[in-house]
């Protein structure tokens, strides 16, 4: 049975699971920051969840099927994701730094776009990243089932997408965590705040993360010192960060309300792949089933 919302969001050891998540998340980037770095605020994204179920949703046999321009805009416009602008940009990006490239005749128009190899295999790691996040919480082999059944891999991606495009709550992150999502590069710091916490060192409703180096972590995330300061300030006035002391400003608590906001929040996107998974994995299961009575049918004929 899938994990709910909510059973995520109330299980005490979901927090040192998230953490483990942004230690992984954060080996990632360093694989591949320019791609990570694209990526890294929630537009983007559902930006890339959607272009990408759609690159795999291709079908031949329909002339105008998988990820186009139109397409895409008409996905993520319909539920307010991004605009026709900002969806135009982001291909364009995404071509620049070969991330995807035209599939096909250039000149024959819709455009269709396909997918490259780091592309793909990012994305599949992250799915199996999320995967072994959900197992370290019941013990399960999700993650090693997706890896000895890579074909699991097509079904679970369009769903987590789709699912996640049409749900307000994913979608639309509560205030104070779309501060950091909503921003350029907000992801990685949310990443790198969540990482430095200790679940179990809860000093009066607040985690010690220690000190920020704005200067060094602006440069390892490619963004705007300035950026990164103001955002920094903003989740202080909003309680979110508080400063140990703050005549030396040197290191920061990491308030605990916020993190169960944030907690609850995420919870909400694994759900919904525990739930693609099961999903997948019970239509294969059926198939197989079906292709084996329709097997042993054939071979009973006289």
């Amino acid at each position: 049975m899938a994990f709910s919302t909510e059973q995520l969001a109330s299980d005490p050891r979901f927090v040192e699971a998230l953490r483990a998540f942004a230690i992984e998340l954060r080996g990632r980037y360093d694989e591949h920051p320019r791609l990570a770095r694209l990526l890294a605020s929630h537009q983007r994204w559902l930006l890339s969840q959607a272009a990408f179920a759609l690159h795999l949703e291709y079908d031949p046999s329909e002339p105008n099927s998988g990820l186009t321009t139109t397409r895409l805009r008409d996905l993520v416009t319909t539920v307010g994701a991004a605009s026709r602008n900002t969806v135009l940009n982001f291909l364009d990006q995404l071509t620049s730094y070969r991330f995807i490239r035209v599939a096909g005749d250039p000149a024959r128009r819709p455009r269709r776009f396909e997918a490259a190899d780091v592309t793909a295999q990012a994305m599949f790691d992250w799915l199996l990243a999320n995967l072994a996040t959900l197992d370290r919480l019941d013990g399960g082999v999700r993650a090693e089932t997706l890896a000895t059944r890579p074909e699991l891999f097509r079904l679970i991606q369009p769903w987590v997408a789709r699912k996640s495009l049409s749900d307000p709550c994913w979608r639309e992150p509560p205030p104070r965590v779309a501060m950091f999502l909503w921003t350029e590069a907000g992801g990685l710091v949310m990443d790198e705040l969540v990482r430095r916490i200790r679940p179990a060192e809860n000093h009066e409703g607040r985690f010690d993360i220690g000190r920020i180096d704005a200067r060094q972590m602006a440069e390892q995330f490619m963004m705007s010192r300035t950026h990164l300061q103001r955002l920094l300030r903003k989740a202080i006035d909003e309680n979110c960060l508080q400063w140990q002391d703050e005549t030396k400003k040197a290191g920061l608590w990491f308030s605990a309300d916020f993190l169960f906001e944030y907690c609850s929040w995420q919870a909400v996107k694994f759900s919904i792949v525990d739930q693609a998974f099961e999903e997948a994995c019970a239509k294969t299961a059926v198939e197989a089933d079906v292709s084996s009575s329709q097997r042993n049918a054939a071979g009973g004929e006289p």
